[in-house]
Formats: C-alpha cells, sequence, structure tokens
C-alpha cells in the first residue's frame, strides 16, 4: 500500500466522477445496497470476530454497541443507502443566478468538493454512509476506520469495489487504508497534494491530532456534551419521557444526553421521578451538590460530580445532574462546558424557548424533543458524512450539499472588460 499511489487514484476518480451523470451514480448506489444484503452472512462473521478482539481487550459496552452489526442494522445501513439515492443530486444545481450591466449572466453553481479523506472510529456503518454520499456527490474518498473495526471494514470495502466494478466505476473512487499503523493517519493528513478535505469522526484526541498535524483543511465533527434543560414551566411528567429516550435510547451515540439541567423550581417535584425511571434503566447519576440532596434518597445509583465530570461526554448509562436558577444560567453552564452539537431546552414558555434557541452555541437546539434527533437519516438527509460542530461551511448532519463547494459561471457573447 502506497498512500502517494492512492491520491494519485483518488484524484483521477475524483475527475471521472465530477463528470459522471447522476443516474450512473445512483446505479452504483443501488448496486451497493444489493450487494450488501447479499454478503450479510460474511459481513456478521467479520464483525463477530471483531467484536470478540474488542470483548478481549476489554473494550466497555458502550464501545461495543458502536461496533457491532446484526441484521437489522445491516438492512437499515442498506436502506439509507437506497434513502440517498432518491435524494436530488446537489452536483450541478444553480445557487443564483443575475445578469450583470454588462450583459454576462453569472450564477453559481454546485461541484464536488474532489478527494475526501475521513479518519473514523469503531462505528462500521460510517464506511457505507461516507462512501455512498461521496460518490452521490462525485466525490472521491479515502477512508481510514480504527482497529477495533478491521474485519468487517474489510468486508464492507469488498462490497463497496463489487459495485463500483459492476457499475464500471474506478476502484479509486472509493479506497480503504486498512493498515492499523498510525503513521498512515499521519501520511494522510499530509496528503495534501490530491485530498481537497479532511473529516474526523471521534473523540477528541483524534480532533487534536487532525488540526495539529493536518495540512489539509479539517472539518471537526461528532463530539460535544449534549444538555437538556428543563424550564419550570415545562411539562414534567411528559419530560421524563423526552429525557429517557435522550439518555437510553442509543446511550452510546454522540447525540445521547450527557447533562440534565434542572430549573430549580421544578427540582422538588421532577428529580425523585428521574430517580425511578434511571433506576429503571440502569442509569447512574453525577450530581452536582444541590441535585445530590434530592437524589440520594431515591432509587437510582447516584454520586457527587467530581472535577472533569461536567466536561465528560458519558457515551453510556450516565448521566450529569445540576440544578439552575433559570434559562441565562443554563446558557452559561452550557458556554462553559462544550456544548457544541446537540441541545434542549423543555418549556412551555415561548420566551425561554427562543432565549435558548438564540443562545445556546450548539450545532442542533431542540425545543420540547430529544437530542437524539440529531442525524443525517433523520433530518431526511438520508445519511451523514459526520456531524460538523464548528462554525464554517457546515453543521450538523452533513449530508450531501455540505460535500459540494460551488464555483462562478460567467457567460457572455465574446464580451470584454472596459
Amino acid at each position: 500500500m502506497n498512500l502517494e499511489q492512492m491520491g494519485q487514484a483518488a484524484r483521477a476518480a475524483a475527475y471521472t466522477l465530477a463528470d459522471t451523470p447522476t443516474r450512473a451514480k445512483n446505479d452504483a448506489l443501488l448496486a451497493m445496497a444489493e450487494a450488501l444484503e447479499a454478503s450479510t452472512a460474511a459481513i456478521l462473521a467479520a464483525n463477530a470476530r471483531d467484536l470478540d478482539a474488542a470483548r478481549a481487550a476489554g473494550i466497555n459496552e458502550a464501545m461495543l454497541d458502536r461496533l457491532m452489526l446484526n441484521p437489522a442494522r445491516l438492512k437499515a445501513i442498506a436502506d439509507d443507502v437506497r434513502s440517498v439515492v432518491r435524494l436530488p443530486d446537489p452536483v450541478g444545481a444553480e445557487l443564483d443566478s443575475r445578469v450583470l450591466e454588462n450583459g454576462m449572466r453569472l450564477s453559481r453553481r454546485r461541484v464536488p468538493l474532489g478527494v475526501v479523506g475521513v479518519i473514523y472510529e469503531a462505528r462500521p456503518n460510517v464506511t457505507i454512509d461516507i462512501a455512498a454520499l461521496c460518490l452521490k456527490t462525485g466525490n472521491a474518498s479515502i477512508l481510514r476506520g480504527g482497529r477495533e473495526t478491521f474485519h468487517t471494514n474489510q468486508e464492507l470495502v469488498k462490497v463497496i469495489q463489487q459495485a463500483l466494478a459492476v457499475s464500471r466505476l474506478p476502484a479509486g473512487c472509493v479506497q480503504y487504508i486498512g493498515e492499523p499503523g498510525r503513521e498512515w493517519v499521519s501520511g494522510l493528513l499530509r496528503l495534501d497534494k490530491y485530498v481537497d478535505m479532511i473529516i474526523p469522526r471521534g473523540g477528541p484526541g483524534l480532533h487534536q491530532l487532525c488540526k495539529e498535524q493536518s495540512t489539509i483543511p479539517v472539518i471537526i465533527g461528532g463530539f460535544g456534551i449534549s444538555h437538556t434543560f428543563v424550564d419550570d414551566s415545562a411539562d414534567l411528567v411528559r419530560a421524563i419521557e423526552v429525557i429517557d429516550n435522550a439518555k437510553t435510547h442509543r446511550p452510546s451515540a454522540c447525540n445521547a444526553l450527557d447533562t440534565l439541567l434542572v430549573h430549580r423550581a421544578v427540582a422538588a417535584e421532577l428529580l425523585p421521578r428521574l430517580s425511578e425511571r434511571m433506576a429503571a434503566k440502569g442509569v447512574e447519576l453525577v450530581a452536582d451538590e444541590e441535585a445530590l440532596a434530592l437524589l440520594q434518597s431515591g432509587a437510582a445509583k447516584v454520586r457527587p460530580a467530581a472535577e472533569g465530570d461536567f466536561d465528560t461526554e458519558w457515551l453510556s448509562l450516565t448521566l450529569g445532574v445540576k440544578l439552575v436558577a433559570d434559562v441565562d444560567e443554563a446558557l452559561a453552564h452550557l458556554r462553559d462546558y462544550n456544548a457544541s452539537h446537540s441541545d434542549a431546552i423543555l418549556t412551555n414558555r415561548l420566551a425561554s424557548a427562543e432565549r435558548f434557541i438564540n443562545g445556546a452555541p450548539s450545532a442542533a437546539v431542540y425545543v420540547n424533543a430529544s437530542t437524539r434527533f440529531t442525524d443525517g437519516a433523520q433530518f431526511g438527509l438520508g445519511a451523514e458524512v459526520a456531524v460538523s460542530t464548528q462554525k464554517l461551511h457546515a453543521r450538523g448532519p452533513m449530508g450531501l450539499e455540505e460535500l459540494t463547494s460551488y464555483k462562478w459561471i460567467g457567460q457572455a457573447d465574446y464580451l470584454i472588460r472596459q
């Protein structure tokens, strides 16, 4: 394996894809979905090997859940690919158009980014999601998954290459770095001669590595503490349902709830109910001093919050709990504790909702809804290449449009500048 050669192949494939009709790209995606389902047994067998190795290495349950595939999950991945087929192709669409005084018609047209490098950890579905979204938008991709998904990704890459071959698209459209060494990541981050954008999906360590070492523009995504604030006007019975969903629906996901902020006026009524529900779901509570006093006699396991707890993305059945005076104190907490991903307010007061929407620094903000909705499929994007938590180019789930740029098109009748 040679990174220079991979870069050259990706760049050549990107030139081909930029001029590939939508129908041909969609045919490749449909072939990919069919190949996924036809290869279910081989993919699940490879995934079982990865799971066995992960358990032997002592990987926690949250990470095992992120790693695990089953027939239902694999079918959902194939269905996500089909949903990408049904979405409009953004490439070639005009963003705006006007005629200048000199007679030139000036427009902006969507174009592919070119070559996208994606570095990710644990989740094998990311391999298919990225390949599908990049193909649809005419981008070549170079992928580097984590060592935890080595065998699974090898099978998934076979499926992708099979679909490319059937569709007569270059193998360089989607390439995978299968070598485990960290030097391959560092090499990819410096492949600026061929790669146009790097997207890391993983923990803060991976993000920091990419920011420090990459000579290619980086879009940071997937990490951030998710909060829900329960206002004093909230319907507490219904609020418990939303909190439960946000925390326990899939606790290993990046949009799962990490910290619950509760208005002091409703804490005495809400926290006993919270304790009972969280005990039933096996959730451990980590509480500040005020919340701890109201939770200690409850059914759920609880401990005092320590230094750094409210900075922690739990990715497990653990939930931070803190009392605040009002929406402004809740927003101050968000600013202090890395609110950049998904945050929600539960309230029946319009003024509180608007104050939270305007003040929360997050990529996705919800009113009376679970944070678990921050997802490309849930947003109708078909899938996502990442959830961007930065403020440039793209924010939130990155779907098709976020994988395009644009070029200016000037059309005239042999016009010269005076």
